[in-house]
C-alpha cells in the first residue's frame, strides 16, 4: 500500500491548520486582538469535539437537541470566557494532554494489550515477535509519560511562568515536540527491531484510517 497524492494533501492541510491555530492561540492566550475572535479560537477544540459526539448519536432530535444544548451553554459562558480567555487555553492545553495520557496509558494496565500493541497487530496481521511485543509497550508507556510530562509543565508554567512564557511553550512548543517525540521514536525502533519487524509509514497510516470512525457512518 502507497500512501496516495491526495492523503499526503490532506496531511499538508491538517498540519498547515495546526500551524495557524497554534499561531492564533498564542496571539489570543496573551491577551492581542480582539477578545470575541480569541475566544472563538479558544473554544474551537471543545466544540469540534462536542460536534463529532453529537454525529455519533445518529439520531437527528438527538443531533438537533444536543447543538442547541451546546450553543445555549456556550452562549450562557461567553462573558465569562472572553474575560478568561488566558484560562480557556490552559484548560484546553491541559485536558488534551491528560486525555492522551489517559487513552495510552489506561492500556498498560488490566487483562487488555498497551495500545501500539493493538496497531502493531493491526500492521502485522496480529502476529508480533517478542521484540515487538517489549517495543510496543515500551513506546506505549513512552508517550503516556510524555503527555503526563506536558501537562505537568504546562501546569508549572502556567502557575509560575510570565504568561507569555506558557503561552509561547503551550501554544508554538507542543506541536514541534510531538514531532521531536515521534522522531525519538522512530530512531528507538530503528534500534530494537530489525527491519523485517519495522512498519511501513503507509501501513501506519492505513492503521489510522481504520481506527478513524468512516465519514458518514
Amino acid at each position: 500500500m502507497t500512501v496516495s497524492a491526495t492523503q499526503v494533501l490532506r496531511s499538508l492541510a491538517l498540519v498547515a491548520v495546526m500551524v495557524t491555530w497554534g499561531i492564533a492561540a498564542f496571539f489570543g492566550s496573551t491577551g492581542q486582538g480582539r477578545p470575541d475572535f480569541n475566544t472563538a479560537v479558544g473554544a474551537a477544540p471543545f466544540v469540534a469535539l462536542l460536534a463529532m459526539l453529537l454525529w455519533r448519536v445518529r439520531h437527528p432530535l438527538g443531533i438537533a437537541a444536543g447543538g442547541l444544548l451546546v450553543a445555549g451553554t456556550l452562549a450562557w459562558l461567553w462573558p465569562s470566557l472572553r474575560q478568561n480567555v488566558a484560562l480557556l487555553y490552559f484548560i484546553e492545553h491541559l485536558g488534551t494532554n491528560l486525555a492522551f495520557a489517559a487513552l495510552f496509558g489506561k492500556t498498560l494496565f488490566g487483562p487488555g494489550e498497551p495500545l501500539i500493541t493493538q496497531f502493531a497487530r493491526i500492521v502485522n496481521n496480529g502476529v508480533l515477535s517478542g521484540r515487538q511485543l517489549r517495543y510496543t509497550r515500551q513506546a506505549t508507556l513512552a508517550w503516556t509519560g510524555f503527555f503526563i510530562a506536558n501537562a505537568t509543565l504546562s501546569t508549572l508554567l502556567y502557575a509560575l511562568a510570565p504568561h507569555a512564557v506558557w503561552s509561547f511553550y503551550a501554544s508554538l512548543l507542543t506541536a514541534p515536540l510531538i514531532g521531536l517525540m515521534f522522531a525519538a521514536e522512530h530512531l528507538w525502533r530503528m534500534r530494537v527491531l530489525p527491519p523485517e519487524e519495522r512498519p511501513r509509514i503507509a501501513d501506519v497510516f492505513r492503521v489510522w484510517r481504520q481506527r478513524t470512525p468512516a465519514k458518514g457512518s
